[in-house]
């Protein structure tokens, strides 16, 4: 279940706790580890997400499974949110500490599907040119998306460019139906 805006407040909370302490980046690393641990365990996930688990075996195991690993601003976090029950919500959390952590560090994250994978020297160049025209440091998050044939799709917040072999082929059929030809 997603619940945007209660994880933001926690998220923000804990941002506000850490930075007053000086342990952003380092509650940071917590959270990218503890969030990789989630994707990767399904049965972390249900535990939590799980009623009928009480809050003391819920707090026994995270403690067990991230005790000495996490940071004591992080393991006291996590305490509180099973404390307040809002332990099923730690995925969304996660994610928005990572945004709110990015936009600090005016870090932007740009989104790149391609049909195939692209090589590293194509990643480099595409990379510099994203970090020329916003302006910021960027994180570029690849993926394959074979639908789109060739070419890129590429999303910065809520903008797409869609440079694909899959649009160019719609645009041409659209040229085609309403008699433009190639000519246009």
């Amino acid at each position: 279940m997603r619940n945007v805006r209660v994880a933001r407040r926690y998220a923000r909370a804990l941002m506000a706790t850490v930075t007053d302490s000086g342990q952003v980046d380092a509650t940071s690393r917590d959270l990218e580890s503890i969030g990789s641990t989630l994707k990767a365990s399904r049965d972390l996930r249900l535990l939590l997400a799980s009623p009928v688990v009480t809050p003391v075996k819920k707090t026994k195991i995270i403690r067990g499974l991230f005790g000495g690993k996490v940071g004591a601003h992080t393991l006291a976090f996590l305490g509180l949110l099973i404390e307040k029950h809002r332990e099923g919500h730690l995925s969304e959390i996660v994610e928005q500490f990572g945004q709110l952590h990015d936009e600090a560090e005016g870090i932007m994250t740009v989104e790149v599907k391609s049909a195939v994978e692209l090589p590293a020297p194509q990643r480099e160049t595409l990379h510099k040119e994203m970090e020329r025209l916003t302006g910021k440091k960027v994180r570029l998050q690849f993926s394959i998306e074979p639908s789109i044939r060739g070419g890129l799709v590429v999303r910065v917040g809520d903008t797409v460019r869609d440079a694909s072999v899959q649009r160019q082929l719609e645009i041409l059929r659209t040229r085609f139906i309403e008699g433009g030809g190639l000519s246009n």
